[in-house]
C-alpha cells in the first residue's frame, strides 16, 4: 500500500485501538458519500479511510503492516467480539449467522486442499434507530451458486467422479527442482480438479462440468441490535460456490446513519438539554427522549450548569447481552438576555433579600 495508513486516519503509529476507532468514526462520517454526492474525490477519500481502518483495527494485519509496510491476502483478522455467542439470534430471525462476529476475514486463510469459493463483501446502510432495534435487510446478490442439476459436483446426473489424471487424485501438483542446497519440492493446487482430486467422467450439461452457475438471488441479512458504525458481520456459506459445494463466506460491513437527536458513545447515549434559570433554581421535571422511549427526568432545585444526569439502562443495546448502556443528559442553563421591568424588579428584590 503506497499511502501511510496512519496518516490517512490522522493518528500516530503508536495510537491505541480506541484512538484508531474514534478517528475512523469521525472521518467516515465527515467523508460519507451521502454528504458529498457526485464528488469523486470524496468517494476516494472515504474508500481510503475504510481500507486503512480495515488493516489498523485488526491486530495481525496491523502487525504485518508495521513490519512490512503492506498486508498479504493470507493474513487473518483479529476477533473484536471474542466470546460473543450468536446462538441467541437463532429464534429472532438471525439464525443464518454462525459465529456472527468473527472479525473481518476472521481466522486467517483457507486450509490447503480443495479450492474454496471466493468470499464476497458488501456494504449495507441502516438508520440509527435500526441499529438500536436490529433489522433485517433484503438485498439482491449475484453469485456463483452450486449447480442444481449436478448438486455442485460437475458430473452428469447418475455419473461418477473419477480420479484426476493430472495430479493422480492427490489434488496437488508436485514440482521438483535442483538447487545449491539440494532437491527442492514445491506443491501447488491442481488446476484441473481444483484440489479435489476428482473430475467428472462425463461433464454436467447445464454447468459444463464447472459445478457452479451464476445466479441472482434475494438474500435477507439479519443485523442485530447494538451494531456500531463500521462493524462487519460474517455470514457463513453465502459467498461464491466452487465445484464440490465448497462455498465462501459473505462479509457485510454496516454503516449507520447519524441521528441529530442522539450521540452514541460506545454503548451509551448522550444528549443535551437546555433548562431555564428558574427551573434549576426551583427544580422541575422534564421529558427526555431516549432510544427506548420517553422518560421523565427530575431536575432538583440547585442543579448546577454543566451537570450531567445518568439514566441507567436507556442507552444502546449491548451486543450478545440482554443489557443496555446508559443515557447521559448534559444540562445547559439558559440565561435570559432581556428582562421586563417587572422581572427586573423582582430579581432585584430577590438579590436584596439574598444579601
Amino acid at each position: 500500500m503506497a499511502k501511510d495508513l496512519y496518516a490517512v486516519l490522522g493518528v500516530s503509529k503508536g495510537a491505541s485501538a480506541d484512538d484508531i476507532k474514534r478517528a475512523y468514526r469521525r472521518l467516515s462520517k465527515q467523508w460519507h458519500p451521502d454528504k458529498h454526492k457526485g464528488d469523486k474525490g470524496a468517494e476516494e477519500k472515504f474508500k481510503e479511510i475504510n481500507e486503512a481502518y480495515e488493516v489498523l483495527s485488526h491486530t495481525e494485519k496491523r502487525q504485518q503492516y508495521d513490519r512490512f509496510g503492506t498486508v498479504g491476502s493470507g493474513v487473518g483478522g483479529g476477533n473484536p467480539f471474542e466470546g460473543f455467542d450468536a446462538g441467541g439470534f437463532a429464534s429472532g430471525g438471525f439464525g443464518n449467522f454462525s459465529d456472527i462476529f468473527e472479525g473481518i476475514f476472521g481466522g486467517g486463510g483457507r486450509r490447503r486442499g480443495q479450492e474454496h469459493g471466493a468470499d464476497r463483501e458488501l456494504i449495507i446502510d441502516i438508520d440509527f434507530m435500526e441499529s438500536v432495534t436490529g433489522v433485517q435487510k433484503t438485498i439482491s446478490l449475484t453469485r456463483q451458486r452450486p449447480c442444481p442439476s449436478c448438486d455442485g459436483s460437475g458430473a452428469k446426473q447418475g455419473e461418477a467422479l473419477i480420479s484426476c489424471s493430472d495430479c493422480g487424485g492427490t489434488g496437488q501438483i508436485i514440482r521438483t527442482a535442483q538447487s545449491f542446497f539440494g532437491t527442492i519440492q514445491q506443491s501447488t493446487l491442481c488446476t484441473v480438479c481444483r484440489g479435489s482430486g476428482k473430475v467428472p467422467k462425463t461433464p454436467c450439461e447445464e454447468c459444463h462440468g464447472k459445478g457452479v452457475l451464476q445466479k441472482t438471488e434475494d438474500l435477507t441479512i439479519g443485523i442485530p441490535a447494538g451494531i456500531d458504525h463500521g462493524q462487519t458481520l460474517r455470514v457463513r456459506g453465502e459467498g461464491d460456490a466452487a465445484q464440490g459445494n465448497a462455498v465462501g463466506d459473505l462479509f457485510v460491513t454496516v454503516r449507520v446513519r447519524d441521528d441529530a437527536r442522539f450521540e452514541r458513545d460506545g454503548s451509551d447515549i448522550r444528549t443535551r438539554m437546555t433548562v431555564s434559570v428558574l427551573d434549576v433554581l426551583l427544580g422541575t421535571e422534564q421529558e427526555v427522549e431516549t432510544v427506548h422511549g420517553t422518560v421523565m427526568l427530575t431536575i432538583p432545585s440547585g442543579t448546577q450548569p454543566s451537570h450531567i444526569f445518568r439514566i441507567k439502562g436507556k442507552g444502546m443495546p449491548i451486543l450478545g447481552s440482554s443489557r443496555s448502556g446508559d443515557h447521559y443528559v448534559h444540562i445547559t442553563v439558559e440565561v435570559p438576555t432581556k428582562l421586563s421591568r417587572a422581572e427586573r424588579k423582582l430579581i432585584e428584590e430577590w438579590r436584596d433579600i439574598a444579601n
